[in-house]
């Protein structure tokens, strides 16, 4: 049984075998079009998102399968029973459980009781998903490129710093002082092959760079510190004067006006369009690897 509750829980070889799995169920090139028929997929939100819940529930869909959306109103983590039981009673109705909740240790929790496979959706430490969308896009379009993170090291960030070193991918992340990628996920990223290099100077960061990737500033649950994080990333907007020529990548949903402009994103360079469409592909593929393991 696998659970992937971020990147670098594939090994490298796995992380190129889902990757390539993705590529071609993308492609239609005529494997099994339906691996999951009669399989079920219980999602569970503690955080809204559009891109999560309509990719996993159509990707489900597509591969023959089913998805079971429960909301914050309809199942009450770790607070109406245990995280313990849910995880176990879910195992027994379910074939896989993809959670986006905000501790990361609520989907340790579950990914270790529960006796089916358990995907992290999104906490508020790791986003391994969209990190293979990332990976599927910049394959896509670019051969061995130069990637320049610029804003905050959140929980996006920490993943495709793995998910980079697994690939290796040349990045460098430019952070405000006090924003920086955890040391524990750099330390991780080392082992893993190519390490990123840190910098607090988002201009040096994307000077060599052909993609300049970013996120928001303030994330879910931290509006009440809003005005203070604002003025930390003062210098931080990716402009289309600091991205030039080079493509320009982001999560979504995007603040226009705060960590990116209005004509950046809407601008040639913009890829993230295709990162967005690559969430369902590259999630297709992990549902169908997974099952095969």
């Amino acid at each position: 049984m696998t659970d992937i509750l971020d990147v670098d829980d594939l090994t490298t070889d796995e992380l190129a075998a889902v990757l390539d799995r993705a590529a071609a169920i993308k492609a239609g090139d005529g494997t099994d079009s339906q691996p999951l028929a009669n399989q079920t997929l219980a999602m569970l939100f503690e955080k809204p998102s559009t891109r999560t819940r309509i990719s996993f529930e159509t990707g489900m869909t597509q591969l023959g399968g089913h998805a079971i959306f429960l909301g914050p109103d309809d199942i009450h983590l770790g607070h109406g029973e245990p995280i313990k039981d849910t995880a176990r009673a879910m195992g027994r109705y379910a074939d896989f459980i993809m959670a986006r909740v905000f501790d990361h240790a609520d989907v340790v929790d579950l990914a270790t009781w529960a006796d089916v496979p358990v995907v992290n959706g999104l906490t508020d430490d790791a986003h391994p998903c969209q990190t293979l969308a990332d990976l599927l896009t910049i394959r896509e379009h670019f051969d061995d490129p130069t990637v320049a993170w610029v804003g905050d090291g959140n929980n996006v960030c920490q993943s495709f710093v793995l998910g980079a070193a697994m690939s290796d991918l040349e990045l460098t992340v430019a952070t405000p002082e006090g924003y920086e990628v955890d040391e524990n996920v750099l330390a991780r990223a080392d082992g893993l092959g190519r390490a990123p290099e840190t910098t607090h100077d988002p201009d040096a960061a994307v000077a060599d760079a052909d993609v300049v990737y970013t996120d928001v500033w303030v994330s879910m649950g931290q509006e009440d510190r809003r005005e203070e994080k604002l003025a930390d990333f003062d210098g931080f907007q990716v402009t289309t004067e600091m991205l030039g020529d080079r493509a320009l990548m982001h999560c979504l949903p995007a603040h226009r006006g705060e960590e990116v402009t209005d004509e950046a994103l809407e601008s040639d360079n913009a890829i993230v369009w295709d990162q967005a469409e690559n969430r369902l592909h590259a999630q297709k593929g992990l549902l169908a690897w997974i099952a095969e393991q």
